[in-house]
């Protein structure tokens, strides 16, 4: 079936142009302003449907191929304002290319997949903390951050992805008197690729010790880490990573209070940078059943004045276990130990995580209650209730406001490991909002 362009216009007019006003101007020299088709034509060219060639002409008296004319009624297709008795014949035209339409999808499948190759998600977040030691003032803060995590595809099996943290303190008082919270953070950067048996991330990337699926977070750590990691396996998981962390910014800005004279051995920790890091790690997920176990080397001659028999390698191992009762029930534990101090080596938690807070579903919420102790063992776990150093009961709860707005509240009651009796007690307020998109 061939047809002049001319002629399948004029049979189609697949916008509507015989029944509107035609005020377009001619954007064709070759289609004279007597012509039969003109109204027709420069409507249509208006509206997009129609382009003509380079030089500025239509050339209307030649014929057209069937995929030249799919193309029109693909733009037609896709337009808002038909009537229905034109729409009707937009239908009866799809039908009859409906092969050629369907390489044109194709087409335009691709396309809108490559736009989608670059995906954003991140969130506005607000976070009050309030830390309270005894014999000594409470220090309160304000965090407000911006956070941008975009991913883009590379080919089928690698992405990239990204962090970007722009945050503030919003305390104006002595103590922070000038700027220097300011602060827009590159805080992860990765390359992933996914294959059917195994996957493989390259570049600075989350660092997150198994036991992290209770509700109160990881013993050992929570941060980030620059380096490799492979992992193989669906319901058991084999994880091993290698690179460096930094030490010096994870423990000055997480643990009890850097002028607190009263702070545990583990305050020698500062003395450390950055560090040589690697971890062979098992878990296991299926049913109601989880449990793993993992191996963690960190290598600094700043460990030196810290370890037993002046070494510069801190080796941890960790082990968890936890087991869900229903749906909504779920009990845990986890245990870590520094094998190289002298003392203040272990790490624990046990905790009850009820229901949980889903961002997608407003209304849902979740509670728990945990006895934690973060000793020698923790790096740098998670320390929204309990603090490093510490040791006590810590609550939580969540809760969906709206769809995609979520909030949470922690507070933290417990002692200083290893502090003197009369200047032991250490409490923590947590509460946080967030506007996910």
């Amino acid at each position: 079936m061939k047809k002049t362009l001319v002629s399948a216009l004029a049979t189609a007019l697949v916008v509507g142009a015989a029944s509107t006003t035609f005020a377009a101007a001619n954007p064709f020299s070759d289609v004279p302003r007597d012509h039969w088709a003109y109204d027709a034509v420069t409507q249509l060219a208006a509206d997009g449907v129609v382009e003509g060639y380079g030089d500025g002409t239509y050339r209307g008296d030649r014929n057209i191929t069937r995929y030249e004319m799919a193309q029109m009624v693909a733009k037609a297709m896709a337009k808002d304002n038909l009537s229905s008795s034109d729409r009707a014949l937009v239908d009866r035209l799809a039908a009859e290319f409906a092969d050629e339409l369907n390489n044109l999808g194709v087409r335009v499948s691709n396309l809108e997949r490559n736009a989608d190759m670059v995906k954003w998600n991140g969130k506005l977040e607000y976070t009050y903390t309030s830390k309270r030691f005894e014999n000594a003032d409470k220090k309160n803060d304000d965090h407000l951050m911006f956070r941008l995590e975009p991913s883009a595809e590379v080919n089928n099996h690698w992405h990239v992805n990204a962090r970007l943290d722009a945050s503030t303190n919003m305390r104006h008082d002595a103590a922070h008197a000038d700027d220097s919270d300011d602060k827009v953070t590159l805080k992860r950067a990765w390359a992933q690729g996914d294959y059917d048996k195994f996957q493989v991330k390259l570049g600075k990337m989350e660092l997150l010790s198994g036991e992290a699926y209770a509700a109160p977070g990881a013993i050992v750590f929570d941060d980030e880490f620059s380096g490799a990691e492979v992992s193989f396996g669906k319901d058991l998981k084999a994880t091993i990573q290698a690179g460096r962390v930094n030490l010096e910014d994870s423990f000055k800005s997480k643990a009890l209070d850097a002028d607190d004279p009263t702070l545990p051995p583990a305050e020698r920790y500062y003395r450390a940078d950055t560090a040589n890091y690697q971890s062979i790690g098992l878990q296991y997920d299926k049913n109601n059943l989880v449990a793993g176990a993992a191996y963690y080397r960190l290598g600094s001659n700043d460990f030196r004045a810290l370890t037993k028999n002046a070494k510069d390698k801190m080796n941890i191992w960790g082990v968890n276990l936890g087991y869900h009762f229903d749906k909504n029930s779920f009990l845990s534990g986890a245990y870590a130990h520094n094998s190289d101090l002298d003392d203040f080596k272990k790490s624990y938690q046990v905790s009850y995580d009820y229901k949980g807070a889903d961002a997608e579903d407003k209304g849902s919420w979740g509670a728990y209650v945990s006895y934690r102790y973060l000793g020698g063992a923790s790096v740098f776990a998670t320390q929204d209730g309990a603090l490093f150093g510490s040791k006590g009961i810590e609550l939580g709860t969540n809760y969906t406001l709206f769809k995609n707005v979520v909030l949470s509240a922690k507070y933290f009651n417990g002692k200083k490991i290893d502090a003197d009796d009369n200047n032991d007690k250490v409490q923590q307020l947590f509460g946080r909002v967030e506007f996910l998109f």
